[in-house]
């Protein structure tokens, strides 16, 4: 029986091995780097997960690199600095249209879609002894937004001034930031990323604490300010102790290369991506929405071709003007 086992794995291997050298590697690079954000956020989970994973099944040495987050991952794309960036829709537009705040004027016409992520909700940190409830409570108050040129970083502070709101911001990666709350160096931390964010799990199994999106009124406020972003319920239970749901807005995560990606590269990470959720979900719990019918959230951003070429394989109708 062993014997007989051995030679299935065996031929299984073979098959998956020929499979493997029978794909069009021209042009294919010998590394590829995954743009992720800080550390304690789940761009930096995701994002090192999505790099081991294509490493282990195309054979490729491929890493995941701390970064700023979004508003510079975007622009590592389009330079070419790193093939892959993991990115908000609405930093992406902003550089789509040539007004990012990392390189304004600059239209980053070569960026394209692979494939959809999840959504990243907006989410406020205290500690229950603060006495804050709401977006309106951090007014004077001491608020860290995460990294400067992150999705957080650059939204939390045009919603607070949207509801009238005057903290005292500062930016710091989420894993700093989390430290700051806890030693009460900040009064607020308010990020952004797919739930549950390592950083809060982290600081709820440590400290009494409070999580909050917008109430009625300020959700009101900003999804008529901010078309970019759309409603959303975070369930209670999401994080361990909290039985209360959470309204805020959020905004789609993409993963983007450069238009020059080799299209059976991106048709081949684009396939085992979407093919595989559940090696996806191993690596964070956020890629439950990592799904092809996602694919269809994106707005303005044209898909890689090889990426075009999955998704029509698999019935997914792709608007005409996003087949890049």
């Amino acid at each position: 029986m062993r014997l007989t086992n051995f030679a299935a794995l065996a031929a299984a291997a073979l098959v998956s091995a020929t499979a493997v050298s029978a794909q069009d590697r021209a042009g294919w690079p010998n590394s590829l780097t995954v743009g992720t954000a800080s550390q304690g956020g789940t761009y930096f989970v995701y994002g090192n997960g999505l790099a081991s994973f294509l490493g282990e099944e195309l054979g490729i040495n491929a890493s995941g690199e701390v970064t700023g987050g979004p508003v510079q991952n975007v622009t590592l794309v389009q330079t070419g600095d790193h093939a892959i960036g993991l990115v908000t829709m609405g930093p992406a537009y902003e550089a789509w249209t040539g007004v990012s705040e990392l390189a304004p004027g600059l239209e980053h016409s070569d960026i394209r879609a692979l494939f959809p992520m999840y959504q990243t909700p907006f989410q406020v940190i205290t500690l229950a002894s603060s006495g804050i409830e709401s977006v309106s409570d951090l007014q004077g108050r001491r608020v860290s937004v995460g990294p400067a040129g992150g999705t957080p970083g650059t939204y939390w502070p045009r919603f607070m001034e949207t509801l009238g709101v005057n903290a005292t911001v500062s930016y710091a990666g989420a894993a700093d930031a989390a430290s700051q709350l806890k030693d009460g160096l900040i009064d607020a931390f308010a990020f952004a990323a797919g739930v549950p964010i390592s950083a809060f799990s982290q600081l709820a199994a440590e400290a009494d604490v409070r999580m909050f999106g917008f109430n009625e009124e300020e959700l009101a406020t900003i999804t008529e300010g901010h078309p970019e972003v759309s409603p959303l319920t975070i369930e209670a239970g999401t994080y361990a102790g909290h039985d209360y749901d959470q309204t805020t807005v959020a905004m789609w995560n993409y993963a983007i290369t450069h238009a020059d990606l080799p299209e059976s590269l991106a048709y081949e990470i684009t396939r085992l991506v979407m093919e595989n959720n559940d090696r996806m979900m191993q690596i964070h719990s956020a890629a439950s929405e990592t799904l092809p019918e996602n694919a269809l959230n994106n707005g303005f951003l044209p898909f890689h071709p090889g990426a075009v070429r999955w998704f029509e394989e698999n019935g997914v109708e792709l608007p005409e003007e996003l087949k890049g």
